[in-house]
């Protein structure tokens, strides 16, 4: 059939402008899994989810965040067994028990999908895991960073709060601080739960009954939102030496009126950040040569970008990367407190 020339012309431009168009919707080019140990209730977590989130947004690929919904670590080990069997691009791992998780975890190796360990768990156990690398934070030595500023200011007696002590590495923040005080870390350990109500109740009767108790240290806003109300309920805020891992509005306002003195930050949105971004980069470049692929991250211009919106610095090691400790204190509380629960 004959079609008028005038009539083509639109239907012919608009294709052609089509053609010139970016795609506004690409397709990922590749799919991961970010598996964690934390329960749904860890509020935490949405901040290293935002990082995830962001990182595939920039580098144009998608990301699964699966965790135990209620925290039980046997639950996480299958969730590693499903990664494996489902032949992602790429997994993202904590290692929040090292001896329960190895076995899963050859199976990526086996599969040879490569895997970046984040969060919990020691550099050494990550390589002796098999991974690329890790990003996190070194547990121990910020526990005892923390007491060392304890220490500096007379502290030799402490309650360490833990509400995730199914988790075996949450018990170095304890014991670098015991060690920096000179305190026994076994006799100052509370074995919290996550019940906010039952946090709460255990640190007043603790407290109540261990009068000469200088400090506590809390381990997240799971202990820390419940302890700042114990405190206050008893009298002792501003008189007992309080210091928090990890920030929430609680811990903030905490921070601002007095009651926290500081708290230990690891830039939990570096640790879903820099894993997704850096198994992109090696996709792209088809090796899993992380110096290679740390120097594109380092030089990208997005990257760079939200490090300076969100006020983040990671530490760049010889293999792995750090994403804290930082210390969050009433001096830089007012540039950080905005974004606490979102990008800090």
């Amino acid at each position: 059939m004959n079609v008028p020339f005038l009539k083509v012309l639109p239907l012919a431009a608009t294709v052609f402008a089509l053609a010139l168009s970016p795609a506004v919707h690409a397709d990922p080019v590749a799919h991961f899994d970010f598996i964690s140990h934390a329960p749904d209730s860890d509020a935490w977590w949405n901040t290293v989810k935002n990082g995830i989130k962001q990182a595939d947004q920039d580098f144009n690929v998608q990301t699964d965040y699966r965790n135990p919904p209620n925290g039980d670590i046997a639950d996480m080990v299958q969730l590693v067994n499903q990664a494996a069997a489902r032949n992602y691009d790429g997994v993202i791992t904590t290692i929040a028990d090292f001896d329960l998780l190895k076995g899963a975890v050859s199976r990526l190796k086996s599969k040879n999908i490569p895997f970046i360990t984040a969060n919990t768990g020691t550099e050494q156990q990550s390589a002796e895991l098999g991974a690329l690398m890790h990003v996190g934070q070194p547990e121990y030595l910020a526990g005892k960073d923390a007491g060392l500023r304890a220490k500096a200011d007379g502290v030799k007696t402490f309650l360490c709060v833990n509400h995730y002590a199914t988790n075996p590495l949450s018990f170095e923040r304890c014991r670098g601080f015991a060690d920096a005080i000179g305190a026994n870390m076994k006799t100052s350990v509370l074995d919290a739960g996550t019940d906010p109500t039952g946090i709460e109740s255990k640190v007043s009767a603790y407290l109540r009954n261990h009068p000469n108790t200088q400090a506590v240290l809390t381990l997240g806003p799971t202990s820390a939102d419940p302890t700042i109300r114990a405190v206050k309920s008893l009298g002792l805020a501003g008189k007992i030496w309080f210091a928090t891992f990890d920030i929430d509005t609680d811990v903030a306002k905490g921070i601002k009126d007095g009651t926290i003195k500081f708290c230990t930050d690891q830039q939990p949105y570096l640790q879903g950040y820099i894993p997704v971004a850096l198994l992109a980069i090696m996709h792209q470049n088809h090796n899993n040569d992380v110096l290679q692929a740390r120097t594109v991250l380092e030089q990208n211009p997005k990257f760079q970008q939200r490090l300076k919106d969100y006020g983040l610095k990671p530490v760049y090691e010889a293999r792995n990367i750090s994403s804290g400790p930082g210390f969050i204190t009433p001096q830089n509380i007012q540039q950080v407190s905005a974004l606490a629960g979102q990008y800090r």
